[in-house]
């Protein structure tokens, strides 16, 4: 018979085997997931919605609806943090169905910024095209939407957005292409400059 010493230590938590064992009921294994998962998925959230509040509310209720379903995840050898995703996506058309409203985010909201009296020219500049950038993208359609917040805010590949958004690689890049010229033109509306535009789509134009 072992002793406790010679017994086994548990295995490590990892990327890899923490799913498998968040869906036989290892509540430290979700936990880890959930640290390795809250802040995209609340950034995610925050930039479709525009709201603090209603994103911290949104983003609970992603993992909520993850726990009660973890029994049932199939690892399918892509990202757990797809499936939370498109969690995050069902739930965010949930609440702009419900709401009926677009906020828009205030420059304090989604930048930490220093005292304003001791803000430079250039990075005042920088805000207010961030924050333009996001009210163009929230006039577009909830899929354009999806994909621009997941390449801006997340910098995830086409091939990790098409997992994401149930498309093929070559769907999300076409679709890539036409949710920036219609960025372009939401944003020509604003007027924001052409140059920053470019600056915008041009990693993407290269691949």
């Amino acid at each position: 018979m072992k002793t406790k010493d010679q017994m086994a230590e548990p295995e490590a938590l990892t990327d890899d085997n923490a799913t498998a064992r968040a869906s036989q009921g290892d509540s430290e294994a979700f936990s880890y997931l959930y640290e390795q998962n809250v802040n995209r998925i609340y950034n995610y959230v925050f930039y479709r919605v525009g709201s603090e509040a209603d994103a911290e509310d949104i983003t609970s209720r992603v993992f909520f609806r993850a726990f009660g379903h973890i029994s049932n995840y199939v690892d399918k050898g892509v990202p757990f943090s797809a499936w939370l995703y498109r969690i995050a996506h069902n739930l965010i058309a949930n609440w702009h169905r419900d709401n009926f409203r677009r906020h828009e985010v205030s420059l304090d909201e989604h930048i930490d910024l220093p005292q304003r009296i001791e803000q430079p020219e250039a990075t005042m500049e920088q805000t207010q095209e961030v924050e333009l950038l996001l009210r163009a993208i929230r006039n577009l359609t909830e899929d354009r939407q999806q994909l621009l917040v997941l390449k801006f805010t997340e910098h995830l590949s086409n091939a990790e957005i098409a997992v994401i958004m149930n498309k093929s690689e070559g769907a999300v890049k076409s679709l890539y292409h036409r949710s920036l010229a219609s960025l372009k033109v939401e944003m020509k509306k604003l007027g924001f400059q052409e140059e920053g535009l470019i600056v915008v789509g041009g990693e993407e134009e290269s691949e």
